[in-house]
């Protein structure tokens, strides 16, 4: 029985831009090591937030002042939300306990599930989100922060929603999908 080859593609669209946003996370431990695990989840909300608010400011004004571009804004947000998927798991500390080597493993494991969960997703889904606009990845990526807020504002706690780690694993396939519409349209 053939496959279908628009899961293929998706999937190997997936993998080649989960890989850029790594090579870029790889080149920053190389600069910073992983001085990230100083964050408190709640910091790394903020910074998606920043991330995302950012991208829509450029969406509605057109024009950057300070050069970075739309498409490096979402391979931030996958790295970031990867980021908080770590520290929810790791706990936050007060100075760096992991090397690169060991951050790079942390992150492939989360990456590994985020691929995992978007191709069950994008089964249910029937690859819904090619049809959709750039402009939605970053609106419900902002709904899943304000979520993110909530439930940080209820030290944890949900009644019958998801995790922060969820909320932090969709933004990152949000985001996945907002590089790959970047690298099909040609955008920095």
């Amino acid at each position: 029985m053939p496959k279908d080859t628009k899961f293929m593609d998706t999937t190997a669209e997936f993998t080649e831009a989960l890989a850029g946003c790594r090579r870029i996370f790889a080149a920053k431990l190389g600069d910073y090591g992983p001085s990230w695990r100083l964050l408190r989840p709640e910091s790394v909300t903020d910074q998606l937030f920043i991330k995302a608010k950012r991208i829509r400011s450029l969406q509605i004004k057109g024009e950057t002042k300070v050069g970075d571009g739309i498409r490096g804004e979402f391979e931030a947000l996958v790295n970031y939300s990867f980021v908080g998927v770590i520290q929810c798991r790791l706990g936050f500390v007060d100075t760096k306990d992991l090397n690169s080597e060991q951050a790079l493993k942390e992150y492939d494991r989360v990456s590994d599930e985020a691929r995992e969960l978007m191709l069950k997703k994008n089964h249910d889904y029937d690859e819904a989100w090619r049809g959709m606009r750039v402009s939605s990845y970053v609106d419900f990526i902002l709904t899943k922060i304000e979520r993110i807020k909530e439930i940080e504002e209820h030290s944890g706690r949900t009644a019958v929603s998801e995790g922060i780690e969820s909320n932090y694993l969709d933004i990152a396939n949000y985001a996945v999908f907002g590089v790959i519409k970047c690298m099909e349209d040609g955008i920095k």
